[in-house]
């Protein structure tokens, strides 16, 4: 039957109980799978966990351009892993770094879920947070309505200066367990320990 019609006769469910059997052009069949395949994955959203990265003498207007960074990075659909990184005695006081993640973490609670709470691990205390998707768009539907009540237009991204484009162009691609001790745009020495005198004794 297949070869009176010029068509394939193609299985397609071997598992049933009798096996289940199509006539069909196969090459098609497999051409509109792609397509299908390919329109699917136009529309998936290839979500990444970008890190940004600080140190615990950060000083305010710096902490400022990183938490814009996130709010960038989470609103394009990217997790943020926000990681303190600490240098020589730093790590005496790992409560800086805590308060510094919680200060940045409360800036961004409206768009922001935390998905893994602060964690020291070696020199760096690190948090992941995940785009609250429910609370961006409600934000997104509250600023159209609020633009056409002043009547403008409506903007969908807000303006960024070029500092904080560019820190989210740089921001790394990472693994939840990944560290990385290069600082960005630190261009302050490594405190060192403090130096030991020397003792001398008279005889």
């Amino acid at each position: 039957m297949a070869r009176e019609q010029g068509v394939d006769l193609v299985e397609v469910a071997s598992q049933a109980s009798p096996p289940v059997a199509r006539l069909m052009d196969f090459g098609r069949y497999k051409y509109e799978q792609s397509k299908k395949d390919r329109e699917a994955k136009k529309h998936q959203v290839n979500m990444q966990l970008r890190e940004v990265r600080m140190k615990p003498k950060i000083d305010d207007h710096d902490v400022d351009v990183r938490t814009r960074t996130a709010r960038r990075l989470l609103k394009q659909g990217d997790k943020v892993k926000l990681t303190v990184m600490f240098r020589g005695r730093e790590i005496t006081h790992p409560q800086i770094g805590k308060n510094l993640l919680d200060r940045v973490v409360g800036q961004l609670h409206e768009i922001a879920i935390v998905e893994k709470d602060a964690m020291l691990e070696g020199r760096h205390m690190t948090v992941i947070l995940a785009p609250d998707k429910k609370k961006i768009a409600a934000l997104a539907k509250a600023a159209a309505a609020a633009a056409a009540a002043a009547g403008q237009e409506h903007v969908e991204e807000e303006e960024e200066d070029e500092a904080v484009l560019a820190a989210v162009a740089a921001a790394p691609v990472v693994g939840e367990d990944d560290h990385n001790d290069e600082m960005v745009d630190d261009d302050e020495p490594e405190e060192a320990d403090a130096p030991v005198a020397a003792v001398t004794t008279g005889d």
